[in-house]
């Protein structure tokens, strides 16, 4: 039984009484009703039960029946109904102050009916209040199994767990992160005490109250979910209903929305980052943060990467591909796997991944030409920065992504996924003047541009391929798919031919030279000035 005094004095035929005192109680929760019949009752007393009596055994002790209040009182008995006519005409005036005092509701009780017609109305109502609560919370959870079958935006799943279960919610995150609050308690209230045990268990505080169950992924708590119900006492099949939609919220998030929580800090830092980047926020306060949430991602070597739609000029679409760029980037499964957070940016979007080892640039190539293989008509372009190994190169990682943006579309380079260093010649010899170029050209390489064209283009393949494997023989033989002796003919030919000396690291470096010219001459936006 679950009735307030307040509610038990609403059903027949207990309604039929009154109240004399201590009306400050009439919200003690009525969890059982007994009958007095002992003078030591007082010793069996349970919390929440009202006890009925026509005052027999105390109307010749008026001191014991003066304790007996104090005592009913102390062990959390609801109230005391006395039934008045047969041995007491009234009800003594120090009873009355001291149950006002006390806030122990004292009930007068109707004379023409028996106490099996009250407690029978009583459990008459409380069973019709018991069937109706249990028919609700079965409807609850046929709701929430229809629910759980289908994933859905994760704002979404609050909001429908919210509505099925009828009160308001809030999800907290395992660091303490309000992730969803639709109470409208400020958050700091609701974190009082952070961090919490890992059991259920009531939050009471002025003007509310709210059941907390922690959400749990591999026995391991991963947050908590509050439910703001006024009730002062829930039943089993309540808690049941709140323990089963936790179990819900929790299997979504950590199986459709895999570390939701880390996404939602990673998110609030991906914001801090672009205010570094774009709005001049200290590093300290990146620091700061990062060290709140044990972040470490810009403490440890990393890479940046930066994708763009270059070809789409309209803000308002180009927009619409960056924010779907990024969902297409939280969803892939190789990209998770790289552990980086995604910020868009006037630019693109800006992501950081960890480089721990120092290998990491072909996984995200390789993750990154995996992702944009299932796009659809323009394709991104990406640029991969160099690596850093704290957040002071943030900003350089930056720079270097946008430069090499910028020069790989201005030279029309055909790869999507490209990484600074391939461009670094580039971007130091950019503003040397096409003539000094071509020249420097022709010069190394005029010995075998005057050749037969067909040859030549062979031998420039070979020599281009052995300088972008630096110097190796079967490497480059490997590539052109030739015998390694047949390389070791063309090499030696070449070195007669050009007059180079290929165990010299400086002739080596001229010849890298002179391709990267030819590269930026062909590619460049004087590409229509063809070298010869």
């Amino acid at each position: 039984m679950h009735l307030t005094v307040e509610q038990a004095l609403s059903v027949y035929p207990l309604s039929e009484g009154r109240l004399i005192a201590g009306a400050a109680g009439r919200n003690r929760v009525v969890k059982s009703v007994n009958v007095m019949d002992a003078p030591d009752i007082t010793d069996w007393i349970k919390e929440g039960e009202m006890l009925f009596t026509t005052a027999y055994l105390l109307k010749d002790r008026p001191d014991e029946a003066s304790q007996l209040l104090s005592r009913l009182h102390q062990c959390g008995s609801a109230g005391l109904g006395i039934k008045l006519g047969r041995f007491w005409t009234d009800v003594p005036g120090e009873w009355i102050e001291q149950a006002d005092r006390l806030g122990f509701p004292l009930i007068e009780l109707p004379y023409q009916f028996t106490f099996s017609d009250q407690m029978n109305g009583l459990f008459r109502e409380e069973m019709k209040r018991s069937t109706s609560a249990l028919q609700d919370v079965l409807d609850k959870q046929v709701r929430l199994m229809r629910f759980a079958l289908h994933s859905d935006h994760i704002r979404k799943l609050f909001d429908a767990v919210a509505d099925v279960v009828g009160y308001p919610m809030a999800v907290v995150g395992s660091r303490g992160q309000m992730v969803y609050n639709s109470s409208g308690i400020p958050d700091d209230a609701l974190l009082g005490g952070w961090p919490w045990p890992p059991h259920h268990r009531w939050m009471k505080s002025e003007g509310w109250q709210a059941f907390r169950v922690p959400l749990t992924k591999q026995s391991q708590c991963t947050g908590f979910v509050l439910f703001f119900n006024p009730q002062l006492v829930l039943s089993p099949i309540e808690e049941s209903l709140y323990v089963q939609a936790a179990e819900l919220l929790a299997f979504h998030m950590n199986v459709n929305y895999e570390d939701y929580f880390e996404l939602s800090i990673q998110r609030d830092f991906g914001l801090l980052i672009k205010r570094y980047l774009k709005n001049g926020l200290p590093l300290a306060s990146l620091d700061d943060y990062a060290d709140r949430y044990e972040i470490d991602l810009l403490r440890k070597p990393f890479r940046c990467v930066l994708t763009d739609f270059p070809t789409h000029g309209l803000s308002t679409v180009r927009a619409e591909k960056l924010d779907g760029l990024k969902t297409a980037y939280l969803s892939h499964a190789r990209i998770q796997d790289l552990k980086g957070v995604h910020i868009v940016l006037e630019e693109g979007v800006l992501s950081v991944f960890p480089d721990g080892s120092g290998d990491a640039a072909d996984a995200i190539a390789s993750s990154l030409s995996s992702c944009f293989s299932g796009f659809k008509g323009t394709t991104p372009r990406a640029a991969i920065s160099g690596r850093k190994r704290d957040a002071e190169g943030l900003n350089g990682a930056f720079d270097e992504c946008r430069d090499t943006i910028r020069m790989a579309a201005e030279w029309d380079v055909s790869e999507r996924v490209v990484r600074c260093e391939t461009l670094d010649l580039a971007f130091v010899f950019e503003q040397v003047s096409p003539d000094r170029m071509r020249t420097f050209c022709n010069r190394l390489l005029g010995g075998l541009l005057n050749k037969d064209p067909d040859y030549a283009a062979d031998m420039l393949r070979t020599l281009e391929t052995y300088v972008e494997c630096d110097g190796q023989l079967g490497e480059t033989a490997k590539k052109l798919f030739i015998h390694r002796n047949t390389a070791t003919y063309r090499i030696e030919k070449l070195g007669e031919m050009l007059d180079v000396d290929f165990k010299k690291v400086n002739d080596l470096l001229r010849l890298k030279l002179a391709f990267q010219f030819r590269r930026m001459l062909l590619q460049g936006p004087f590409s229509s000035e063809r070298i010869r």
